[in-house]
Parts: structure tokens; sequence; C-alpha cells
């Protein structure tokens, strides 16, 4: 009964478009009055120790060098750099996009920010060389998924820390099933343009303007090297590496390619803090749902009722991702990670399943969450960049989907492809 009444009233309180944050703490608090089994002052110390956690400082971190690379010309110049090497061949600019969109991923470690820092730059340039716009959105919105599966990812920290697993083991285990996902639309990109004759660039290779390129771009290359390399070399965690590429990008920014200045480094601050703001408030809220959830022994329950439905492991693996998909489609993917981890790790585990395989197939699920709605928050950046509307994009990136789903499939029933590297 009890998280009958904490499920129900969250839905209503999704459904009358109370923000998540609000709609997860809201429900806490009605089955708190409703039960009486614990003080509503365990909520406010809730929100509070769910934040005081030294990996949950990389969040706030990652999401401004985000900012800082979207701002400070840093995209712009990985975009440049993958174009000179794709460009010439049928579908380049689509498939320089996606290569763009994996090299922000390692650094920003946020879907709805790559699409963001990458989309308002390309969509206008691809439509402008006659590409269809629905298309041109929808691969940048399904390429910036990959920001939360190639590390850094900050769903994987917030797993990390909810399933008290080793995060350089989790960025580790998502750069192949990141590099798949790219491979298969890269593909998809050439194919299509193939099929619908979109023209290439008109600028052939040449080693000389591959060096002019290079010497621009070449403090934006350096940035995912001296990030992973520094976090897998052992000179400093993921947390510190956060910090690191915050400094990093703003050098580069302001000093070597001065496009950061102080208006629009007030507008990466402050957008920076409000996107912190909403995720800590999901985190703190979404965590005490976890412990009411954890208080009624829901956790155990759903692990029982699964492992009562069959005893083979394909078969409740096949559940799982099915649930996780059905979950994604109407929660955020942070807030899903702290309340599923808890109920699902436990079964993962009874049935063979390695905590950071687990963590991968949990990633790679919801992100493909970001690009279904009605809550795909990769999805609406992308609606918001080309007006279009969420029926013409949801259309345009159905066969997407489809891929992604092979990338899931591949990821779920091959362990050895997220293992091989940790």
């Amino acid at each position: 009964m009890t998280a009958l009444l904490l499920f129900v009233s969250f839905i209503i309180f999704m459904l009358v478009r109370v923000p998540i944050g609000f709609s997860l703490g809201l429900a806490c608090l009605v089955t708190i009055f409703y039960t009486g089994s614990v003080s509503p002052q365990y909520l406010v110390q809730g929100l509070v120790t769910s934040a005081d956690s030294f990996p949950l400082m990389a969040i706030p971190f990652y999401i401004l060098a985000g900012e800082v690379m979207a701002q400070g010309g840093i995209s712009k110049r990985l975009f440049g750099f993958a174009k000179i090497f794709v460009g010439n061949i049928t579908g380049g600019l689509a498939i320089a996009t996606v290569i763009t969109c994996i090299f922000f991923a390692a650094i920003s470690g946020s879907g709805p920010a790559t699409v963001a820092a990458i989309g308002g730059m390309v969509i206008p340039l691809m439509v402008k060389h006659g590409y269809d716009k629905k298309f041109a959105t929808a691969i940048i919105v399904a390429a910036g998924t990959i920001g939360v599966i190639i590390p850094p990812s900050i769903p994987m920290v917030i797993y990390g820390v909810s399933a008290s697993a080793s995060i350089g083991d989790m960025f580790l285990s998502g750069i192949i099933p990141g590099l798949i996902v790219g491979l298969l639309l890269i593909l998809y990109s050439y194919f299509y343009s193939k099929l619908h004759n979109y023209e290439k660039d008109v600028e052939t290779f040449s080693f000389k303007r591959l060096g002019n390129e290079f010497k621009e771009a070449a403090w934006s290359l350096a940035m995912p090297v001296i990030i992973l390399g520094g976090i897998y070399g052992g000179v400093f965690t993921p947390t510190e590496a956060a910090v690191v590429a915050t400094v990093y990008g703003l050098i580069i920014g302001v000093f070597v390619y001065r496009e950061l200045n102080l208006s629009k480094l007030y507008n990466v601050f402050k957008v920076s803090s409000l996107t912190t703001a909403v995720i800590l408030i999901i985190t703190g809220t979404a965590t005490f749902f976890g412990r009411i959830l954890s208080i009624e022994n829901i956790p155990e329950m759903v692990a029982t009722a699964l492992t009562s439905l069959s005893d083979n492991r394909t078969v409740l693996l096949l559940l799982i991702i099915l649930f996780l998909l059905f979950v994604g489609t109407f929660m955020d993917v942070i807030a899903s990670i702290i309340i599923l981890t808890p109920i699902l790790l436990p079964v993962a585990t009874e049935i063979g399943i390695d905590p950071i395989h687990f963590g991968i197939i949990l990633v790679v699920s919801l992100a493909i969450a970001l690009i279904t709605p009605p809550i795909g928050g990769s999805l609406f950046v992308g609606i918001g960049i080309s007006r279009l509307s969420i029926w013409e994009l949801s259309k345009a990136i159905v066969p997407m989907f489809f891929l992604m789903i092979l990338a899931l499939v591949i990821v779920a029933f091959l362990p050895q492809v997220n293992l091989l590297l940790p």
C-alpha cells in the first residue's frame, strides 16, 4: 500500500506538470504524512546528506566544462577538424557531426549538453548544404546520447555512487559501447545520404588544409586526451578531472581562442548553475525516494517477483531491459538511476551479471530514453534548436532508435564488449 501511494502520487504530480525533482519530493512527503514511519525532517536531512558526496562534486564541474566548450569555440573547431577527413564523402557533414559528438562527449558527460553545443552550430549548416532539417536534427539528437555513454559521464558518476562501484571502471567500460553507437550512426548517415543524394563538401582533402585545421583544433583535441589520460594514468580522480577540464577549457576559451568575454562568462556560469541546481534537486529527492522504497522492502519484493517469473538468465535480462526502456520514457535519467539501482542491481548480481556490466546496460538503456517522448531530454533540446514539432522529430529519429536498441543488445549479451578495457 505504501509503495502504491508513493508511485501513484508521483505519477499524479508528473501528470499535472510539476517538475520531476519536486514531484519526487512531494510524493515522499505525501507518503511520510500517510504512514508516519519517519519524520518529515528526515526528508530535509536526506536532501543534504545525498549531496554530501565527493564523487558528486564532478557533476557541476563537468556541466561547467561543457558550457565552456560550447561558448568558447571548442566544439566549432572540433567539427572543422572532423570535416577535413569525411566532409568530401557522401553524408560527410552528418558523419562529421557524429564524430564531433563523440569528441564532445569525451569532455561534457551530458547528452543534452552535447546536442545543445553541436546542434546550434551544425543544423543550419547541414540545411544550407541541402540536408533535410528533420534528418539533420535527428542525427545530432541521437549522437548526443553518446555524451552519457563515452566517459566522462554524469550518469556513470551517479551509478558509481549509488552502487558503490568504481567510477574509473565504469568510465573504461563505456568507451567501446559509445563507439559502437557512433559507428552505427555513421553507417546510417552514409547510406541515408547516399539514398537521398545529399551533396558532398566542395573542399577536397589536402595536407595543407589538414595542417591549418589541426593548428586551430590542437588545443581542443588535447582536452579529452588530458582528461582521460589523467584519470587512467592515475594522475587525478574522475572528480578532480572535472575541475581540470573546467580550468583548461576556461584558459583556452579566454586566452587562446579569445571567444569568452565577460558577457559570455556570465552566461556560462548562469546556465551551469541552473542546470546543476536542477540535477542536485533531482538527486536529493530521488535518493530519498529510494530510501523510502528500501524502508518498505520494495527492492526485495521486486527481486522476488522478477526471479519468480523465470530462472532463465536471458529472460530476466530481457525483462530488466524492457523495464528500463519503459521507465526511461517518463522518468529523468538521473532519478531513474538512483531509484532503480538498489532495486535491480541485486537481481542482476543474483543471475550472475557483473555490477559494472549492469551499470553499462542501465546507462545505455536510459541513454535511449533521452530520444524518446514524452520526457526525452535530448529530444526536446533538438526541438528547441530546430523548431520542429515533437511528431516530426520523433518520426525522423525512429530508425536511429532501433540502431541504438541493436547497440544495447550487443552491450547486454556480449559482456566482454564492456568488460574488455576495465
